[in-house]
């Protein structure tokens, strides 16, 4: 039994979910998202929420549930507060800057990196030397490939630490050659 499964998605207020079918749609007050569970699944709205349930007792549909019930939750969750990835560069003459709808890295290439922002994300450069990126968004999936897709562009390396990394994220370091 899934235990995530099992527990009700809550409709915090000033949130109205709409379900049809396997499609659920969730409105409020940052935005609209939608999503469409696998047919190993059911969705009802009850009193007390959302709830998920597999149809039967096959090993796709246990695997199904818990997922499914993530994903109605990151609805809520994207339409209420909102998700946000921070990224940090280090690395002598490393910065970001915005350049209309792209964000321009310079992370030590020949060139500068323009990186498209798609509609639904926001992307803020601040920090003393424009080292600090925040991805915004309500959609969890999109902020997170965003945020990935920007730190492929110089993941940090392990001896010197230099690149662009999460908030936070530890990197193991490398001892260099010795003589």
């Amino acid at each position: 039994m899934s235990r995530i499964g099992k527990k009700p998605v809550a409709i915090p207020s000033g949130v109205t979910p709409t379900i049809s079918g396997q499609t659920v749609k969730v409105k409020g007050p940052k935005g609209e998202l939608s999503f469409t569970l696998p047919e190993n699944v059911k969705v009802e709205m009850g009193d007390d929420g959302i709830s998920v349930a597999p149809v039967d007792n096959s090993r796709t549909a246990r695997a199904m549930w818990g997922m499914s019930r993530t994903q109605v939750a990151n609805l809520v969750e994207g339409v209420t507060k909102g998700f946000s990835h921070i990224l940090e560069i280090q690395g002598v003459g490393y910065r970001a800057a915005m350049k209309g709808k792209a964000l321009q890295l310079t992370v030590g290439y020949s060139h500068d990196v323009a990186h498209p922002i798609p509609d639904g994300v926001k992307v803020e450069v601040s920090g003393a030397k424009q080292e600090i990126i925040t991805v915004s968004g309500i959609d969890k999936q999109v902020v997170g490939q965003i945020a990935a897709e920007i730190r492929s562009y110089r993941p940090p390396e392990p001896y010197q630490g230099k690149g662009i990394r999460y908030q936070g994220e530890y990197i193991f370091r490398k001892e260099g050659k010795k003589k």
